[in-house]
């Protein structure tokens, strides 16, 4: 069962921002921090062209498939998907233990240059997420068993 560290603003401002240059210098769409259970954690980009819900829980799922079907074929060094379009491509590449980015670009762009760029954003993503779970070694989410009903217990204010 994956669990994601407990994430505070400083780690979500050092996502987004991982996520924000992806963007920039790629010349992306978008870009997505989900995890591998299909939850989408936070995004960068145009939000209104897609369903970022959506597409991180297929995402997180074709990556699992594909990461299977490797691994029958004795592929152990799997570590991103691509999927070429007409209009947008989509580049989704393992973050860590727990997520995955989702990249969202022009089929004009060329897949090595998003590649390029999203090694940065990877190591920074994964980095900070090392650092979340050194800071809480015990505490974490494991998304899929929020009740989304009853967000009392996940949503909270912060101490003044």
């Amino acid at each position: 069962m994956f669990t994601l560290p407990q994430l505070i603003e400083e780690d979500m401002r050092v996502l987004d921002g991982a996520l924000r240059d992806l963007v920039a210098q790629s010349e992306s769409a978008a870009a997505l921090l989900i995890d591998k259970g299909g939850f989408l954690i936070t995004q960068q980009g145009c939000a209104d062209a897609f369903d970022g819900t959506t597409v991180a829980a297929l995402a997180a799922g074709s990556f699992c498939a594909n990461k299977e079907i490797a691994s029958l074929i004795g592929e152990e060094g799997f570590s991103s998907i691509y999927q070429q379009g007409d209009k947008l491509s989509l580049l989704v590449s393992n973050v860590d233990e727990h997520c995955l980015v989702v990249v969202v670009f022009g089929a004009r762009t060329g897949v090595g240059a998003v590649k390029y760029y999203a090694t940065d954003a990877v190591k920074k993503m994964a980095d900070q997420l090392q650092n979340a779970g050194r800071r809480n070694p015990n505490e974490g989410f494991d998304l899929s068993v929020l009740n989304v009903a009853d967000t009392d217990e996940f949503f909270r204010r912060k101490a003044e």
